[in-house]
């Protein structure tokens, strides 16, 4: 009998040792994903070119491609289809826009072929896109078995009891470049964390799931944060010229907006030229404002 005792109890210490070296109760797994921009344009430690003086030219309206960057070795945070989705949620940020001709949404496996600013290029020209907006990663997941994880010892314990805290962490970033100089116009950033706790069993797929949705969440806030640097970057070329330089293309004049300012600047030239019209106001609804002030009187 003592014998029998001896030999269960061995058994049990070596399948309680076995469970837990299996599952790895009482530590902690991390996993993380990453893309690198600087890596991929610049790769194998190239120095960038200094590009302080270069002046972007953009002929507007832009055609503009969006892309995500290469994982490392090949490997990405989320399937190629969900990269797909995200991104034409992204370009939906740019379709409203006068000065956006177009928005080509590209397969990060046309970026792997050939790195660097060269191979940006590259791509572009397939494309016939005068601006890339080139999206890159990084993710890292991490699951903590807590105190309670000990019930994980039992069948029963490792199915209902949710002793194992997943945090997923996600941060997205856009960078706009003007292809022909290959200089950085804006970015704009994106972050998210997600936590939750799962039982020893259901860790795996609720770290999947976290995965994806902090993947969509952080995309949702970058694509929030592109709208505002737009919004910027149209201001910045206006007031500064060393930002970038802009011009229609033929056929194109700018818009509803773009024809009324030139209408307006018509009207203004006219009154200079003109005094008798100096008086002429313009009607908005029921506002009354003139274009210009008179010399002395009104023209009646």
């Amino acid at each position: 009998m003592r014998y029998l005792i001896l030999i269960s109890t061995v058994l049990i210490l070596l399948l309680i040792t076995g469970c837990s070296s299996l599952w790895n109760l009482g530590g902690e797994t991390r996993s993380g994903v990453s893309s690198s921009l600087v890596d991929y344009l610049y790769p194998a430690g190239q120095v960038p070119p200094d590009l302080q003086d270069t002046i972007p030219y953009l002929q507007l309206p832009l055609r503009v491609g969006i892309a995500f960057v290469p994982g490392q070795s090949g490997r990405g945070a989320i399937s190629e289809a969900t990269k797909m989705r995200l991104l034409e949620t992204v370009k939906s940020e740019f379709n409203d826009r006068e000065y956006i001709e177009h928005i080509e949404v590209i397969p990060d496996t046309y970026l792997r072929s050939s790195r660097g600013v060269n191979g940006m290029q590259q791509v572009a020209r397939l494309y016939g896109v005068d601006v890339m907006a080139l999206v890159s990663y990084d993710q890292v997941a991490a699951s903590d078995d807590k105190p309670a994880s000990f019930l994980y010892w039992t069948i029963i314990g490792s199915y209902v009891i949710k002793a194992t805290s997943n945090e997923v962490q996600t941060f997205v970033d856009t960078a706009v470049f003007d292809v022909s100089t290959a200089r950085l116009l804006f970015r704009a950033p994106g972050l998210n964390k997600v936590s939750d706790r799962s039982t020893l069993i259901a860790s795996d797929e609720v770290v999947r799931k976290a995965k994806e949705s902090s993947f969509s969440a952080a995309m949702d806030q970058m694509s929030q944060n592109l709208t505002l640097e737009l919004d910027l970057f149209q201001k910045r070329v206006q007031e500064d010229p060393q930002v970038a330089r802009t011009e229609w293309k033929p056929g194109h004049g700018g818009g509803v907006f773009g024809l009324w300012f030139l209408l307006v600047l018509t009207g203004l030239s006219v009154c200079r030229l003109h005094p008798a019209l100096r008086a002429v106001t313009w009607n908005r609804g029921p506002v009354h404002r003139r274009l210009c002030e008179p010399d002395h009187r009104p023209v009646h």
